[in-house]
């Protein structure tokens, strides 16, 4: 995959290719993940479905998911990437979903809860759905074996662009410390798009292990 530049994508609008032309000067992250985010509303419902469908497939056939028993995913909002077709091969496969909650003992962080298909969900502060807590309990971040992240905007080296509250950052905080052994694996989830040709680290940020788009999965060296 190559940083998005005018002309790549042949199904995007006019007026994206204008923004992702402009995206490459920004030097305000807010202004860049207002650009981000116009660029993958633009999709049409089709156009998601599509590169929805091919980034599931690319990720069901990778080692890490294919090994994986524990696996954190998301529900689509804002225009974001659907993993929903992920989670139903998830399921098929006999491995367990588990959706994201916002803490309700650390408020900043994030809880994983499991998920099945039907299962009653309600919005959490932000607006998003998220699954009601009953008696299942949650699974520690520690023990997901791969988390599946969505994102604004990301490089070729590992670095995410999120919507700037930090939730992951602080939940996955633990993995910063880590030089051998790494679990759970992040990866983060987004159109081609996205990708930035460079985004700032900030000694808090936690990289990604890689990125699955609709043309593939890419992993990155993490240290």
């Amino acid at each position: 995959m190559q940083p998005a530049q005018v002309g790549d994508a042949s199904f995007l609008s006019s007026s994206f290719v204008v923004s992702v032309f402009e995206v490459g000067r920004l030097t305000d992250l807010r202004a860049l993940r207002r650009a981000l985010r116009a660029g993958r509303r633009e999709l049409d419902d089709a156009q998601r479905g599509r590169c929805s469908r091919q980034a599931a497939r690319h990720m069901a056939a990778h080692p890490c998911f294919l090994a994986a028993r524990h696996v954190a995913c998301y529900l689509a909002c804002d225009g974001e990437l659907n993993l929903h077709p992920l989670m139903e091969r998830a399921w098929a496969m006999g491995k367990t979903v588990y959706l994201p909650v916002l803490g309700s003992i650390h408020r900043n962080h994030l809880q994983f809860l499991p998920y099945r298909r039907g299962d009653a969900l309600v919005p959490n502060r932000f607006g998003i759905p998220e699954p009601v807590v009953d008696s299942r309990g949650f699974l520690s971040a520690r023990r997901l074996d791969l988390v599946l992240m969505p994102l604004v905007g990301f490089d070729g080296h590992g670095n995410r662009l999120g919507m700037g509250g930090g939730f992951y950052d602080r939940s996955f905080a633990f993995l910063r410390g880590r030089r051998q052994w790494r679990k759970p694996r992040l990866i983060g989830v987004g159109f081609d798009l996205q990708q930035c040709s460079s985004l700032p680290r900030q000694p808090w940020d936690v990289p990604l292990d890689g990125v699955v788009t609709e043309s593939g999965v890419r992993r990155f060296s993490v240290s």
